[in-house]
């Protein structure tokens, strides 16, 4: 069964804000990747077609791919672990979601639909409102 991970993306202000970001990684460095000190137990489960789910705002907005996990060092020799992603970001339904700390594996059966198109153009927290209120 595929798992996913969902994490928070601190300083993000919305989907193209993090695109931005990861776009100057993308450039700079010629791949895309989210460092972490936790080694994911279950990553054969996490690259059978897993995600990150980026959670922007208090939201689960997005969606990235996973394409790899590698081990690491950070500058000063610690033990890192790359996640390796996919560059699209995939809208999905907005759903609130508390602050936490680090990664946490997200079940298939409890990770938002994609969204396919049907919010182009409007703010998550709109489309959030929207579905809320029945509308979406």
């Amino acid at each position: 069964m595929t798992l996913h991970l969902i994490k928070l993306s601190v300083g993000t202000d919305n989907i193209e804000s993090l695109h931005a970001w990861q776009e100057g990684r993308l450039a700079a460095e010629g791949r895309l990747y989210h460092g972490t000190r936790q080694q994911p137990r279950r990553a054969e489960e996490l690259l059978d077609g897993g995600s990150i789910y980026w959670v922007i705002k208090g939201l689960v907005a997005c969606r990235q791919r996973l394409i790899g996990i590698e081990p690491a060092r950070d500058e000063s020799g610690r033990p890192l672990t790359l996640l390796l992603l996919d560059p699209p970001l995939v809208p999905v339904a907005p759903r609130p979601q508390r602050a936490f700390q680090g990664w946490r594996y997200l079940r298939e059966d409890a990770a938002p639909p994609d969204l396919g198109g049907q919010a182009d153009g409007i703010p998550a927290d709109l489309a959030a409102t929207l579905r809320d209120l029945g509308c979406w």
